[in-house]
């Protein structure tokens, strides 16, 4: 219900449009949550529910192989079953399970990878590296930050005494070429478009800003309370550690668990010191920290129960408010606000002025926000995104259809800069409007009324859902 009645976020809606255009790569991530789009919309069509249909699926299979990776690496404890369950009582988990990015496949298949190396450890059946393999490159389809898993099962080989008879074996050799086939066509992708996404993503693991760093280092922490919710959090802080110390004896299970959450962790930390982390991109981490926690026990043994109850109500208190805001909240402490409230209202302001104003297409140079609006506004409406990664899309070209039409440009007001002139014949600023929902701003937004012409800029006539109520 909640994939269904939940409003759509600006990245949801760029990811759609990625499905109607598919490729073996795109400048932001690999392909695989377009192809998941695909599918859901194939079956339930260009709604809400057809974009997000793969999702709650993917996190059934997740928990059910949490599960059992929890059993098999520390079986007695019930450390599969209480680590689902505090992975399902987190934000993470349940943003993973209603709508749709690239970390919905990526936590999936980096654990499926985590659950066949578990199932090697517990039979001893080379076979399991083939599925591992298979697993690690599927989750390079899905998402850049599953590369950490190369460098994790390296550790836990070199590491683990037990493991280290495996280096002499075919098998892993099989793995690792197994992933790097499944993950051929995002390299052929890149080399074909001037290693665009590889740069895009890759330009950034050197920076260095040490006047913000104790900010970037606040924000991720800070994020991670809030992603994960405050008590699950504190739960999965002190079973890294203890994965860590464990590690220190060389048992197999231990350094699996340390190099599936302390590398990362240590990534995460040293890119900000250089540049924001985005609270997402650590929840590859929590998996196996939830599957470590089963080896605590006194004060935070006695915190999964609470921990539980609580992320589940916090879980439920945000559905709710993301589908029906019946609490008035700033956007500080709104986040479905600020990512989810007012779009629709907003569309309907701005074909009004659209109207108003004669306009004969409406043109964005936010990604999301073309995305998004493409999917908002009426049938009919030419929306057009006007930036330049529209250029590695093969959508019709927006300049000879608009050359010398009027339309509205519009722009968020968060953005200092000035409109490019160069794209338009004539620019002239209108009265701005404001996303709100129930009195709350979330943002405002600069319109002009501009008229078109051809020229070498990018400019890309958005695609339209094939159902008239996809918001």
């Amino acid at each position: 219900m909640v994939a269904d009645l939940a409003p759509m976020a600006p990245d949801e809606a760029y990811y759609w449009v990625w499905s109607k255009a598919l490729a073996a790569g795109y400048l932001d991530h690999p392909p695989m949550v377009a192809l998941w789009i695909r599918v859901g919309t194939m079956i339930a069509g260009d709604g809400n529910l057809g974009v997000r249909l793969l999702a709650p699926f993917a996190a059934a299979l997740g928990s059910w192989m949490l599960l059992r990776t929890g059993d098999d690496l520390l079986p007695g404890r019930h450390a599969g079953l209480w680590a689902a369950a505090l992975l399902n009582a987190t934000m993470i988990f349940a943003v993973g399970a209603t709508a749709m990015t690239p970390d919905t496949p990526l936590l999936l298949f980096w654990t499926m990878t985590l659950w066949a190396l578990a199932r090697l450890h517990a039979t001893g059946r080379g076979r399991w590296w083939l599925v591992a393999g298979l697993a690690g490159g599927l989750a390079l389809d899905s998402k850049y930050t599953a590369v950490l898993l190369a460098p994790a099962v390296l550790l836990w080989l070199v590491g683990a005494p037990a493991m280290r008879c495996w280096l002499r074996r075919w098998q892993p050799y099989a793995a690792a070429a197994l992933t790097l086939a499944v993950f051929s066509p995002v390299l052929l992708w890149n080399a074909g478009h001037g290693w665009a996404s590889f740069a895009k993503q890759g330009g950034r693991a050197a920076d260095w800003d040490s006047a913000r760093a104790l900010q970037f280092l606040g924000e991720l922490i800070a994020g991670q309370f809030g992603l994960a919710t405050p008590l699950v959090a504190v739960i999965c802080g002190g079973a890294i550690v203890l994965a860590v110390r464990k590690a220190v004896s060389g048992r197999a299970e231990w350094v699996l668990l340390a190099a599936f959450t302390a590398l990362p962790c240590v990534v995460f930390v040293q890119h900000a010191f250089g540049d924001r982390v985005q609270a997402n991109w650590p929840s590859i981490i929590f998996p196996a920290a939830a599957i470590a926690a089963a080896g605590l026990s006194g004060r935070l043994r006695r915190l999964f129960v609470p921990a539980i109850g609580t992320g589940l109500a916090l879980v439920a208190i945000v559905w709710v408010q993301a589908i029906w805001a019946p609490l008035r909240l700033p956007m500080l402490w709104d986040p479905t606000l600020l990512r989810l409230g007012g779009w629709q209202e907003l569309a309907g302001e701005i074909e009004t002025m659209a109207v108003q104003q004669g306009a004969g297409f409406i043109a964005l140079d936010n990604y999301g926000q073309a995305a998004l609006f493409a999917r908002l506004l009426p049938p009919g409406r030419v929306v057009l995104g006007a930036e330049g990664r529209w250029g590695l899309f093969s959508f019709p070209d927006g300049g000879q259809i608009i050359d010398g039409e009027p339309g509205l440009l519009v722009r968020s007001a968060r953005r200092d800069d000035r409109p490019d002139v160069s794209r338009w014949a004539e620019i002239a600023p209108l009265a701005p409007l404001t996303r709100a929902r129930h009195g709350m701003t979330a943002e405002s937004f600069r319109l002009y009324r501009v008229v078109g012409r051809a020229g070498e800029a990018t400019i890309k006539v958005m695609p339209r859902p094939d159902v008239k109520d996809a918001s």
